[in-house]
């Protein structure tokens, strides 16, 4: 068994679906008013599900991060200015951490999302 696609819980449909939109420059493959389901060019699957519908109720997020892996330092510290500059929150600035150049951003239901490129 081997899981398919990521779900996120979003309170607001409408607003979660332009944000994605935006940030991932797609359009979801299936869309309605409380799901939508976009197919990545890598072939990651993300869905968004209005929370208010999941049965069982969903518990607020936390501790769940997207990764976007980047090919270079100065392109983490570009993403970060661009992003910045399209209103979605930093709650990290970039850094270097042990890892490699990173930082972290929220979607508007707080899901974290982090951009980085690894020290090699």
């Amino acid at each position: 068994m081997t899981p398919s696609y990521i779900l996120l819980y979003v309170a607001d449909m409408t607003a979660s679906r332009a944000f994605y939109d935006a940030l991932l420059g797609l359009q979801p493959i299936e869309a309605a008013p409380t799901f939508s389901f976009y197919v990545l060019p890598n072939g990651l699957k993300l869905a968004l599900w209005s929370r208010d519908g999941v049965i069982p109720a969903a518990t607020p997020p936390g501790g769940f991060e997207l990764g976007f892996p980047l090919g270079s330092d100065d392109e983490v510290d570009a993403t970060a200015k661009d992003w910045t500059a399209r209103g979605i929150e930093l709650i990290q600035p970039p850094m270097a951490a042990d890892f490699g150049r990173t930082f972290t951003a929220v979607d508007p239901d707080g899901h974290r999302l982090r951009v980085f490129h690894v020290a090699r």
